[in-house]
């Protein structure tokens, strides 16, 4: 069943991809990076982040999207839980150095404050370097609880309706400063 989902959502892919207009940010070391991005302009209320950057509306940041049907292929052998959310987490953590050499060598990088995105799968984010926040909009909660559900289920193991109840969407915020410093060690 979930290589049958997964076949259907490779197809629907590039349609995706080009409907929200994403960009991919490259490979390095012949790994190709899981994210994709976009430009955006920040509508929620204010964030201060750890290293002192505020977030305010309409600040421009680089959101990130992980391209989740190529991620799936590659752990959907992967019968362990456990496991599995390692090989997801050591995806996201080899392409994050790519992603601050995309940003840092962006066109607009002078006008960006950080990078954003919003998931379900938040496990070790914060060791990654990502700071926290949780949407507050329950009408927003519910359409993301919806449109990332499937990506959940496919990467998990385990199902539960508890466990899904407990899960929400969260995002994931950086600073441009920390994502270099983190990843390129300037």
């Amino acid at each position: 069943m979930r290589h049958s989902i997964i076949s259907l959502w490779t197809l629907f892919d590039p349609f995706y991809h080009l409907v929200r207009r994403l960009k991919y940010i490259g490979t390095f070391q012949n790994r190709k990076a899981v994210f994709r991005v976009k430009l955006t302009k920040y509508k929620g209320k204010d964030f201060l982040l750890s290293d002192g950057t505020l977030i305010t509306k309409n600040d421009r940041l680089l959101k990130i999207h992980l391209h989740n049907v190529r991620i799936l292929k590659e752990v959907i052998k992967v019968n362990d839980s456990l496991h599995r959310t390692r090989a997801i987490y050591r995806m996201v953590e080899q392409s994050m150095p790519i992603l601050a050499m995309f940003l840092e060598n962006h066109r607009k990088v002078d006008d960006i404050k950080g990078i954003i995105g919003i998931t379900m799968l938040n496990k070790g984010v914060k060791k990654l370097g990502f700071e926290l926040m949780y949407p507050e909009n329950g009408f927003y909660i519910h359409f993301k609880r919806i449109s990332q559900m499937p990506i959940y289920l496919l990467s998990t193991t385990s199902l539960s309706i508890r466990k899904i109840k407990r899960k929400k969407p969260t995002y994931l915020l950086m600073s441009k400063e920390q994502l270099f410093e983190k990843y390129l060690g300037a």
